[in-house]
C-alpha cells in the first residue's frame, strides 16, 4: 500500500476550504436590491450532492441533462469526479473511464466499469480498436446515475472496480405530470463546431391514468470537428448521422394500483462508410464500411402493496443486442472484416423489504438473476465466439440503527459457465465467486456526517479467454476501502442558504490480472494498487446565487509479471470543476463553468495541464404565448484552448456554441 503524496493532499484540503471562503465572500456581497428578482427557487444548485448515504453516487437528473446539450452520453458524466472520457466527443470511438479503470485506446472496456440501460446490462469484452459500445442519445435519458467504486456494485453485476452507470429512460408522466390526455416535446439544438444539428421529438399520451405511451425518435447529424487550432479531429471518419428512437408504454392496475408492468424499447444506428478501422486513430490498419446497432428491450413487472411492507416484488427481462459490422474497403482482411455480435438476456426477480428487528429497522433487498449472453464467433479468430450462462444471488441489507448509524452489508454470489461456439469445440468451463462488502454511517445532529466502506468482488473470466488455458480458468480479483465526511445543512451562512459537501478517499488494489497483457515475455500487467480523494460540493443561497465544484486528486502504480512496479499507465489526470450560476426567478439561469486539469509527469508520460471555460444559459418563459418554450444558449471552451485530455488520443473540441430551443405542447 502506497499513500497520497502531501501535494495531493493540500491540494484537497485547499480546495475544499477555498469553496467554504467562496460561498462565504459571495453572501457577504449580496443586497438589498436582490428581492426585487421575483420568486426563486431555494437552496437549489444544478446537482444535488448525495450526502444520505455512504455509497459515492452522483446522480446527473432530467434538468442537467437538457442544460449541459451533450451530443454523447458520455458527456453527460464527465463532470462526475473520477470520471474521465476517452475521445469522449466522439461517438463511435468514446469510452468511459472511472479511478483509473474501464476504457483505453486498446479496448473500448476492460469489464470493471459496469453499464446498465434500464436494468439491461451493456458493454462489449474485448473489442479491439473500436471504442465503447454505450451507442445511444442523451435525449433518450431522464436520469443518469454513477456509483463509484465497488460497494455499490452488488446488485448489478460482479468485477466492478471502476464504477456503475445506470441509465433510465423517459416516462410519458414525465411529460404529462400524470393527467390524462396529450404532450408532446419538440426540441432542436445547433451546434457551431462541426455544424451539428440535432431533433428530438418526444409524444405522450395517456388515455387513462392506469395507461400510458410515450414515443421519441431523436436524429443528430455532426460533420467533422476543429479542436483549438482549427485542426479538424479525425477527418477521416467520416459524419455521425445517428438515428435513435424510444417506445415505452405502462399499464397500472390491482385494487389499490399497486402492479404494473411496463415495456421500454431502445435503439440507436450508426452508419459510417471508409472509415478507419481503428476509432481511437493510434493505429493505420486500414479502412472499413461500418454500420453499429444498439438495441434494448426491457418489460418489468412491479408489485408493491401498501399492507405488506415486507413486499415490493419487481420482475424484469431485459434484451441487449449490441451490433458491429465492419467490412475492409481494399478488398478481405481478417482482422477488417471482423463483425462483433453481444446479445445479453437477463431474467431478473427482486424483492425489497421493509421491517424491523427490536432497534433496527431494515430495508432488505434480495434478488436472482439468471443471464444468458452470446457473443458471435469471428471467423478470423480475433474474436472467439461463445456463450456465458450466469447465476447470481445478492443480499443488501440497509440497516437503519436508530437516528445516528446506518450499516449495508452486501453479498453477491455469482456462478458461470462458458461454452464455446459448436464451431469451433466443444470446450466449456465452470467458475463460481462469492464476493460482497460493508458499509456504515453515522449522522450527526448538526449535518455532519462519516462514512467508511470495504468491498470485495471478482470479475470471472470472459468469452475472449476461451482459447487460453492459462486465463480462461483465472478470475480477477481486487478490494476497495474508503472513508469520508459530509454535511448538508440550510441556514449556513444567511437565511434560505444550503450548503452540502462529501469529501472521499478511496484505495483500491487488485490483483491476479488478465486483461492488460503485453506481447513481451514477463510485461503483463498482474496487480494494480490506485488511491485518490473525490471532493463534491453545492452551494445555493435564497438570492439565486449558486456553486457547484467537484474535485478528483488519485494516483496508482502497477506491478508486472518480472515484479516491476512503475506508475499505472491509465492514471488519469488530476481535476477540478466549479460553476458559478445564478437564477433569476424561474425563468432566467445563467452559469460560468471552470474545468481544469493539472499537468500529468509521471513515469515518463506527459499530458498538459488546462483550464476550459464554458457558459451557459437557459430562458424558460413563465407565462404568455412562450410559456412552455425553453431557449438555452451555451458556448463550450470559450477562449478556443488547444488540448487533449490524458487517456485520450486526440484533442478536444474547440470553441462550440449551442442553441436548444424547446417547445412542450
Amino acid at each position: 500500500m502506497f499513500n497520497l503524496s502531501k501535494r495531493a493532499q493540500l491540494c484537497a484540503t485547499t480546495a475544499l476550504v477555498a469553496f467554504v471562503n467562496m460561498t462565504h465572500g459571495a453572501y457577504a456581497q449580496q443586497t438589498d436590491d436582490e428581492d426585487i428578482l421575483g420568486t426563486i427557487v431555494l437552496g437549489e444548485s444544478k446537482r444535488e450532492v448525495q450526502t444520505d448515504t455512504a455509497v459515492p453516487s452522483t446522480v446527473v437528473d432530467q434538468e442537467e441533462i437538457e442544460d449541459r446539450q451533450a451530443g454523447t452520453v458520455a458527456e453527460l458524466i464527465d463532470t462526475v469526479p473520477g470520471v474521465t472520457l476517452v475521445n469522449g466527443s466522439t461517438a463511435a470511438g468514446s469510452g468511459i473511464n472511472i479511478r483509473g479503470y474501464g476504457a483505453n485506446s486498446t479496448f473500448g472496456t476492460d469489464q470493471k466499469v459496469l453499464i446498465q440501460i434500464d436494468g439491461a446490462t451493456k458493454g462489449s469484452e474485448e473489442l479491439y480498436r473500436i471504442g465503447t459500445q454505450l451507442y445511444t442519445d442523451p435525449y433518450l435519458y431522464k436520469q443518469v446515475e454513477v456509483l463509484r467504486g465497488t460497494i455499490g456494485s452488488f446488485e448489478y453485476g460482479s468485477g466492478v472496480f471502476g464504477g456503475v452507470v445506470l441509465l433510465e429512460t423517459i416516462d410519458a408522466s414525465d411529460l404529462t405530470g400524470g393527467e390524462i390526455g396529450f404532450t408532446g416535446r419538440q426540441t432542436l439544438e445547433f451546434t457551431s463546431n462541426g455544424n451539428g444539428v440535432s431533433s428530438s421529438t418526444t409524444l405522450a399520451w395517456q388515455p387513462s391514468t392506469d395507461l400510458e405511451f410515450l414515443i421519441n425518435y431523436t436524429r443528430r447529424m455532426l460533420d467533422t470537428r476543429e479542436d483549438g487550432n482549427g485542426v479538424d479531429i479525425n477527418p477521416l471518419a467520416g459524419d455521425i448521422n445517428d438515428p435513435s428512437y424510444l417506445l415505452k408504454a405502462k399499464y397500472t392496475f390491482g385494487a389499490n394500483r399497486d402492479q404494473s408492468v411496463t415495456f421500454s424499447y431502445a435503439k440507436t444506428q450508426q452508419e459510417q462508410f471508409d472509415v478507419p478501422y481503428d476509432t481511437f486513430g493510434t493505429t493505420a490498419f486500414g479502412n472499413v464500411d461500418r454500420l453499429i446497432e444498439n438495441e434494448v428491450a426491457t418489460l418489468r413487472y412491479n408489485f408493491d402493496p401498501a399492507d405488506r411492507d415486507w413486499l415490493n416484488l419487481t420482475a424484469e427481462l431485459t434484451y441487449s443486442d449490441e451490433l458491429v459490422l465492419s467490412e475492409a474497403v481494399a478488398g478481405p482482411n481478417p482482422l477488417l472484416d471482423a463483425d462483433n455480435r453481444y446479445q445479453t438476456t437477463t431474467f431478473r426477480i427482486k424483492n425489497t423489504a421493509l421491517f424491523s428487528t427490536g432497534a433496527i429497522d431494515h430495508e432488505l433487498r434480495t434478488g436472482v438473476e439468471f443471464i444468458h449472453r452470446k457473443r458471435q464467433d469471428e471467423t478470423a479468430g480475433s474474436a472467439p465466439g461463445g456463450t456465458k450462462e450466469t447465476v447470481a444471488l445478492f443480499v443488501v441489507d440497509e440497516m437503519q440503527i436508530g437516528e445516528r448509524w446506518t450499516i449495508t452489508p452486501a453479498l453477491r454470489y455469482e456462478n458461470q459457465t462458458i461454452t464455446e461456439d459448436p464451431a469451433n469445440g466443444t470446450a466449456r468451463f465452470d467458475k463460481d465467486g462469492l464476493m460482497g462488502g460493508i458499509s456504515a454511517r453515522y449522522a450527526f445532529a448538526d449535518g455532519w456526517a462519516v462514512f467508511g466502506s470495504a468491498a470485495y468482488t471478482e470479475n470471472l473470466p470472459i468469452v475472449d479467454d476461451i482459447n487460453n488455458a492459462a486465463l480462461i480458468n483465472q478470475s480477477e480479483r481486487g478490494s476497495t476501502y474508503e472513508i469520508g465526511v459530509s454535511f448538508d445543512r440550510a441556514d449556513v451562512f444567511a437565511g434560505g442558504d444550503q450548503l452540502a459537501f462529501k469529501l472521499n478517499y478511496y484505495s483500491t488494489r487488485l490483483w491476479d490480472l488478465t486483461t492488460y497483457r503485453s506481447f513481451a515475455p514477463g510485461g503483463s500487467t498482474v496487480s494494480i494498487e490506485r488511491e485518490g480523494i473525490e471532493l463534491e460540493a453545492a452551494y445555493a443561497m435564497a438570492n439565486g446565487f449558486y456553486m457547484d465544484a467537484n474535485a478528483h486528486i488519485s494516483n496508482g502504480q502497477a506491478t508486472i509479471e518480472t515484479g516491476a512496479v512503475s506508475d499505472w499507465a491509465q492514471n488519469p489526470q488530476d481535476t477540478l470543476r466549479l460553476t458559478l450560476g445564478k437564477k433569476f426567478s424561474d425563468e432566467l439561469d445563467v452559469s460560468w463553468e471552470i474545468e481544469a486539469a493539472k499537468r500529468y509527469d509521471e513515469g515518463g508520460t506527459v499530458s498538459p495541464g488546462y483550464g476550459v471555460h464554458n457558459l451557459r444559459a437557459t430562458y424558460a418563459p413563465q407565462q404568455g404565448v412562450l410559456r412552455g418554450t425553453e431557449i438555452r444558449i451555451g458556448i463550450e471552451n470559450v477562449m478556443d484552448k488547444a488540448y487533449q485530455p490524458r487517456l485520450s488520443t486526440r484533442n478536444a473540441t474547440g470553441r462550440n456554441f449551442k442553441v436548444s430551443l424547446s417547445k412542450t405542447f
